[in-house]
């Protein structure tokens, strides 16, 4: 079988390049080549399952900002719940939990939290007696709650004044339990379930730790994860760029808002004087905007909820551009800047993004005329052609896409033929498609060797390697593996070049097993 799939990839992939192989060059980069990058990703923005040991000693692990939790009354065996997701009195009335009884997590302290609703309301109570709602916009004290908490998971919840909340008979959620409750069937304790508890990004390690312990480990963490050595390695194996992800507070370092830690920007310059040393360009990508442009923790979502598309929140990300691009735009590592990294198709209108992108590029040139301007599709339902068809600047501008076999229902049970046949019958002429609409570079930003295959054989692996390396090269402004480090071997491209996963100097050859 691996002999079978060899043979084709090589025929369908000759048959392709004869038919669209096309010389391009990006300004910059030596011997009139293309992009052959890698992200250096989980550095300087947090992603936990890069690399989950930076959460391990976090107080409460599983209680942090954005977690999900749903509270089910051990007396009356009904759940807590927000009315219509919020704007009025909680309910103890419900036989089975949904969106209405599940409540996202805002950390104060590790025994301190606020509770937020499907609508965005937080659970309020204004002292002892009162009954608790889901009316406030905004948290503060009277938003704040203490979780006493046993090793069943059963919980008390206690207001900042002392009062423990109670089911009463009548179903309504109220601070005025007499003394102090026990862990048997008493109408101040409740069945805490976690439904959820995705987010593992910088928010919630500077909040989960607190900012002195956060500061140690981040200090640790980015003086180690990359170092000048990853450059030589990097340089060694035929890499000419690197793509950086950078988080809004970069702008305001070295003290920047809480949670957030200071010190990614010395770790920035010290990346662009490795990168000039071994002959590398530098791109920085605006990877975490404020607000979160797509409620992911890579964008350091607090609690998985979009904010970005305010003004405030616009302006303050025009601002982060204007910093990087005045002080790195003479820097003769730098290649390009990316305005933002993987916008929600869901949550950011084009209406929105696109002002920011136009404003963006104005911003970049302001500093530079040649440096490249970078936009990223949006992620979910959105085709690129949109951004080509935008009008958003006119000169090194360039579109980024990402490219994964992953995250999608669709590619669950392909097999590696039919996976590779994908590459060639779609993302390839996706890219040809681009080339030829005669505006921005495409740029292929993010792409891995790993699929849902499971028990894929190293001739597997490599041939899916290779193909996309065939495909993605075509690109006009080429493309960046995803990621250098990762604790997950298929996602590491240094494990993979080490094992021969992944074969950049090779990829034009035939592999016969």
């Amino acid at each position: 079988m691996e002999l079978v799939i060899s043979k084709w990839v090589f025929a369908f992939s000759l048959f392709s390049w004869l038919i669209f192989s096309v010389a391009y060059s990006v300004e910059g980069l030596d011997e009139d080549s293309k992009v052959r990058g890698v992200n250096l990703g989980g550095w300087l923005v947090l992603e936990g399952w890069i690399k989950p040991s930076l959460f391990e000693g976090i107080p409460n692990p599983d209680m942090l900002d954005g977690t999900q939790v749903t509270f089910k009354s051990v007396k009356l065996q009904k759940y807590v719940c927000a009315e219509n997701g919020g704007g009025s009195d909680i309910s103890v009335n419900r036989d089975a939990a949904s969106s209405w009884e599940t409540f996202t997590l805002w950390r104060v302290s590790e025994s301190e939290f606020q509770f937020r609703t499907v609508q965005g309301q937080f659970l309020s109570c204004y002292g002892n007696g009162c009954v608790v709602s889901a009316t406030a916009k905004s948290a503060s004290s009277t938003e704040t709650f203490q979780i006493e908490r046993n090793n069943d998971d059963r919980v008390h919840i206690k207001t900042k004044s002392g009062a423990y909340l109670q089911a009463t008979i009548d179903n309504q959620l109220v601070a005025d339990y007499p003394g102090n409750p026990g862990w048997d069937d008493n109408a101040s304790t409740f069945d805490m379930s976690i439904v959820a508890n995705n987010l593992h990004g910088d928010y919630q390690l500077g909040n989960g730790y607190g900012h002195n312990k956060a500061k140690e480990v981040l200090e640790r963490h980015r003086s180690t994860f990359i170092d000048a050595g990853d450059f030589e390695f990097l340089h060694r194996n035929g890499i000419n760029t690197v793509r950086i992800p950078v988080g809004w507070w970069i702008a305001y370092d070295p003290n920047p808002p809480a949670p957030f830690i200071g010190g990614t920007l010395k770790a920035l310059d010290n990346a662009f004087s490795w990168a000039h040393a071994y002959k590398i360009k530098c791109i920085i990508d605006l990877h975490a905007a404020p607000g979160s442009q797509n409620g992911m923790e890579h964008s350091a979502s607090r609690d998985g909820t979009v904010g970005w598309t305010t003004s405030e929140s616009v302006s303050q990300s025009l601002h982060v551009i204007d910093f990087l691009a005045s002080r790195y735009a003479n820097h003769p590592a730098l290649l390009g800047i990316e305005l933002l990294n993987e916008p929600s198709a869901a949550s950011v209108p084009l209406d929105v993004l696109v002002p920011y992108y136009k404003h963006g590029y104005e911003i970049v040139r302001k500093h530079s005329p040649s440096a490249y301007v970078i936009v990223c599709q949006r992620i979910g339902n959105a085709n690129p052609i949109e951004l080509y068809q935008a009008d958003i600047g006119s000169h090194n501008l360039v579109v980024d896409l990402h490219y994964y076999n992953l995250f999608d229902p669709f590619f669950v049970n392909l097999s590696p033929i039919e996976n590779i046949r994908f590459i060639y019958e779609s993302r390839e002429s996706q890219i040809h498609a681009l080339n030829d609409a005669k505006g921005p570079l495409v740029f292929i930003g993010e792409w891995v060797n790993e699929w849902n295959v499971t028990n894929g054989t190293q001739a597997e692996y490599q041939d899916f390697g290779r193909t996309q390396l065939e495909v993605y090269d075509a690109a006009s402004f080429g493309w960046s593996y995803w990621t250098l480090k990762n604790d997950r071997e298929h996602w590491d491209f240094e494990w993979n070049i080490k094992n021969n996963y992944l074969q950049l100097s090779k990829h034009s050859e035939p592999i016969f097993n």
